[in-house]
């Protein structure tokens, strides 16, 4: 038998299935509760509790629906049900990293490094560096041990020829770089997810996601980073600064995208 007393059957009183939806629903509250379902992480489809617990998926949906009541999981269109949790705010006001950002917000960053190579530049890379040969980075990044973000970086082979594997699974490239960094231009998108970044990220394939792209410049106004950053959406919050009023009808860096 599975995580239940006893399955459903079609002879079951409506004060039997009530006990059973509590049962399922205390279940589930001792799961959140010890961390067994990590804080922003997605449970099981209701489909796969159902099966779980040997239960209809009404029921299951129902025991779902009290532990939302109470505030310990959401559902968001795309993804399913998970346990709630504050999203990982992002300010757009000034240039810094995602985990310096982390944490400001109490949260421990970790990076995990996917790809480390020299390769030759794509074409939307050469376009923004100016250059046919990139340091390509790809890596996982973590919030309170759970995925938060995959990102893309490339760098100029010139700029990244002296770092090692080691040194970008320690720091971030802004305090690798010998230049002086600049500014930075961001642009923010919604997207669906890649198999392969759903897998990395843990959220079902074709969820939404946050798709950010950056090109970082130094002193001088060159390109020396350009970078892809994927979101989950159900975790991510960017935050603008908007200090003086425009008699605009639209946020300044609103556009159509073609």
């Amino acid at each position: 038998m599975s995580a239940s007393s006893a399955p459903e059957t079609p002879s079951d009183g409506v004060s039997n299935r009530t006990i059973r939806y509590r049962e399922i629903a205390e279940v589930l509250r001792a799961r959140v509760r010890s961390g067994e379902y990590a804080a922003g992480g997605l449970l099981p489809s209701e489909s796969e509790l159902s099966e779980q617990f040997d239960a209809s998926r009404v029921t299951v949906r129902r025991s779902l629906e009290l532990l939302r009541d109470e505030g310990l999981i959401a559902a968001r269109q795309g993804f399913g049900w998970f346990v709630s949790a504050d999203p990982v705010v992002q300010s757009l006001g000034h240039l810094v990293t995602i985990e310096a950002q982390m944490a400001d917000s109490g949260m421990t960053p970790q990076r995990r490094i996917l790809e480390f190579a020299f390769v030759p530049a794509g074409s939307k890379v050469r376009s923004v560096l100016g250059t046919d040969q990139v340091l390509r980075v790809r890596r996982l990044n973590l919030a309170d041990g759970q995925p938060f973000a995959v990102v893309t970086v490339w760098c100029p082979a010139e700029l990244g020829q002296d770092l090692s594997r080691s040194d970008v699974e320690r720091s971030p490239f802004y305090e690798l770089l010998h230049v002086r960094l600049g500014g930075a231009t961001q642009t923010i998108g919604a997207d669906a997810a890649s198999s392969d970044d759903a897998r990395l990220l843990g959220v079902p394939a074709g969820s939404p996601v946050l798709r950010c792209e950056r090109t970082t410049t130094d002193d001088s106004g060159r390109p020396v980073l350009f970078s892809e950053h994927i979101f989950p959406a159900h975790r991510t919050a960017f935050v603008v600064e908007l200090p003086h009023v425009e008699p605009s009808i639209a946020p300044t860096g609103l556009r159509l995208v073609e």
